[in-house]
């Protein structure tokens, strides 16, 4: 327990301590501050601009910036299809990786260009080494700096009055990709590979094995995919086995580092938020809020995976080293990195849509992974996706203030500005997006005989996997529970139509609401004015946030975890 304590504490010690000097950076960058940094990227900058004809002085409204975003993304997912489906006759493929058919072709594409990372197939015998260290390690990256822009032109439609322009969406990933994304991805692969992961362009290294039988050991870009991965919250292993696999997570420090990298980016824009707004304290109203989620959710798993399974202790004194109080539950988990480690990493992948995993979460005891899933359902605002989740932070931060406002009989504003029913409505667009598309899409593989039949797990337990596996999908998370057959045809078109209305219909009502928002003056504050910062305000948003995404999804979570826990309790093997 210490163990775990200590590590808990230094990994969210080390994340609060970036937060402040990140934002201020991520600020300088995309407000155009020029700086020794910059001029050591600026000619490179350039050299995009002019390739693309780029006027990076032009500025967009939401509906310019949003189309462009889209465009964009369609463009590149057109050519990582075509990339992914010829791999077998392209050149970098060692290990003679056939292509992709058509509907796991459009599983991936719209997995990686979605900032999702779902992957139906397996990393190292699903996708060729051209295809990784090309087409999805590019998608890492482009996908991460569309979720940046998206929060940079939110924060500019808060900070601005009176205009129509929040931005230049090519300026704007451009920057993300070149100032944050690329260096510190850089950095942190060369400590990857310093710390024993692998980096090369082999087909692999054929071994004898002590029963004389040989093996090949694959090789391939792992560190540099890697440090993208987890910075720009994708998820998406170069192994199947994601971070468990030591070539990708081979010690301690990396899984210590590959956490506070996920969590990085997003709490840094959370000071770069405050800090163009004029109100540091905003930043760290809305960083508190998530702090105090993230705390809530990483001790409940911990408890509960502990506790281990009473089902298991029974069994015999053999199995109870693995699931007895001393040790708690390790089934699905790595020796090495133990209990602690696996639930400190679970909390983070799924509270900051990264979904890369060093545990099974079909293993989780069912309160531990109901909690993981709940992580997903609240929309991944607890830090969340580069960006994206400090929007929806955002979004229940309207939330907040509009009820608030009810309550006391007062117009709601927020920074000044007043909500209105465009606003509000914008705001309820993009929750119910996401939340209307895990619901529906689970219950359609619920009544589909494919669906059930590719379950591994019955009951309760069938239901959390289907459940989670739309969660995942809706909330471009991507990792999986386990005990789901992802590529069969129903699952690789409806968990991809899921991973589209989730990342896009949240999107475009984010923007719209940057748009309106840039369009208003700020008022004054005055004695009348409802607080935004404070303990009285994070109480609010985070009782907001519980409320309303927690108890949206409360009764099927009834029907999977939190029976199949009951069931546990008593005894009961499904």
């Amino acid at each position: 327990m210490w163990s775990f304590l200590v590590l808990s504490v230094a990994v969210l010690g080390v994340v609060t301590l970036l937060t402040r000097p990140l934002g201020a950076y991520l600020t300088a960058v995309f407000s155009g501050e020029r700086s020794a940094r910059s001029r050591l990227i600026a000619p490179l900058e350039r050299i995009v601009y002019r390739l693309c004809r780029i006027t990076p002085d032009h500025e967009m409204d939401w509906a310019g910036y949003v189309s462009s975003l889209i465009v964009f993304n369609a463009v590149s997912g057109a050519l990582l299809y075509g990339l992914i489906r010829l791999q077998g006759y392209l050149p970098l493929n060692q290990s003679g990786v056939a292509g992709q058919d058509a509907l796991t072709a459009f599983n991936t594409v719209v997995s990686f260009v979605t900032n999702t990372n779902w992957q139906a197939y397996s990393g190292e015998s699903g996708a060729s080494t051209l295809s990784q260290m090309t087409g999805l390690t590019w998608q890492n990256f482009i996908s991460a700096a569309t979720g940046i822009a998206v929060m940079v032109a939110l924060t500019r439609g808060m900070a601005r009055s009176k205009t129509r322009h929040i931005g230049n969406a090519w300026v704007d990933i451009t920057r993300a990709v070149l100032y944050v994304l690329l260096p510190i991805s850089l950095a942190l692969s060369l400590v990857f590979v310093a710390q024993g992961a692998i980096q090369n362009l082999g087909a692999g290294t054929v071994i004898t094995t002590l029963e004389s039988d040989t093996q090949t050991i694959p090789g391939g870009p792992v560190a540099s995919q890697e440090a993208i991965k987890v910075l720009g919250t994708n998820g998406g292993g170069y192994f199947g086995a994601n971070s468990a696999h030591p070539f990708e997570n081979p010690t301690p420090l990396t899984n210590a580092l590959q956490v506070i990298a996920m969590l990085a980016i997003p709490a840094g824009l959370t000071n770069m938020f405050g800090r163009f707004v004029g109100d540091h304290r905003q930043g760290w109203t809305l960083f508190a809020a998530m702090l105090i989620l993230f705390c809530l959710s990483l001790t409940g798993m911990y408890v509960a995976e502990r506790a281990g399974n009473p089902v298991l202790e029974q069994a015999g004194a053999a199995q109870h080293a693995y699931s007895g109080s001393a040790s708690g539950n390790m089934e699905g988990k790595e020796t090495r990195l133990g209990v602690g480690d696996s639930v400190l990493y679970a909390t983070s992948t799924t509270a900051v849509s990264c979904g890369a995993v060093v545990a099974a979460h079909d293993s989780l005891t069912p309160l531990a992974g109901g909690l993981a899933m709940l992580n997903i359902m609240l929309g991944e605002v607890v830090f969340g996706g580069v960006g994206v989740g400090l929007a929806g932070m955002f979004l229940f931060a309207l939330l907040a203030v509009f009820i608030a406002g009810l309550m006391v009989g007062r117009t709601p504003e927020y920074l000044g500005k007043k909500i209105g029913s465009r606003e509000i409505q914008l705001t309820i667009l993009a929750v119910l997006a996401v939340s209307g598309t895990v619901l529906i899409g689970a219950g359609t593989a619920a009544l589909t005989p494919s669906a059930l039949d590719a379950l591994l797990g019955s009951g309760p337990h069938g239901l959390s996997e289907m459940l989670y596996a739309f969660a995942s999908g809706a909330g471009n998370n991507g990792s999986a529970f386990g005990g789901l057959d992802a590529a069969t045809p129903f699952y690789a078109a409806a968990i991809g139509i899921a991973m589209l209305l989730g990342r896009y219909l949240f999107i475009i009502p984010v923007l719209g609401i940057a748009g309106s928002f840039a369009q208003k003056k700020a008022a004054e504050e005055s004695a009348g004015t409802f607080p935004t910062h404070g303990a009285l305000f994070v109480t609010l948003l985070v009782g907001t946030v519980l409320i309303v995404g927690a108890l949206t999804f409360f009764p099927a979570l009834s029907l999977g975890p939190i029976l199949e826990h009951f069931l546990m309790q008593a005894g009961t093997v499904l």
